[in-house]
């Protein structure tokens, strides 16, 4: 049994001071672009707040830092589990339902 998705809250970017704010449980996560709802990632995880933390969100340079203005407005939700063979249940559910209902629309 899962619990419900949590409010979408604005991905923290370097320099803004902001905080992920995420349960440290396995669970599920989502991250979108925030001005046109694409999806960036997607996942199951063991530790929520460590997955989300550790997330790549734009592409690197040489030099391994990331130029701020390329970086894409992203915004993400949770969605805790009480394990994670329960968050890689709920997920491929998920993405059964998100694979249902593309093949009807298209």
């Amino acid at each position: 049994m899962i619990s419900t998705w949590s409010e979408w809250k604005r991905y923290p970017r370097a320099g803004r001071g902001d905080n992920l704010e995420a349960p440290i449980t396995p669970g599920i996560y989502e991250v979108r672009v925030a001005g046109t709802g694409a999806l960036h990632s997607f996942g199951a995880v063991d530790n929520l707040a460590q997955a989300l933390a550790l997330l790549s969100v734009g592409p690197k340079s040489w030099f391994g830092r990331r130029d701020p203005e390329k970086l894409p407005d992203l915004e993400y939700r949770t969605c805790a589990t009480h394990s994670k063979a329960a968050a890689k249940a709920a997920a491929e559910r998920m993405i059964g339902r998100r694979e249902t209902y593309m093949s009807g629309a298209a």
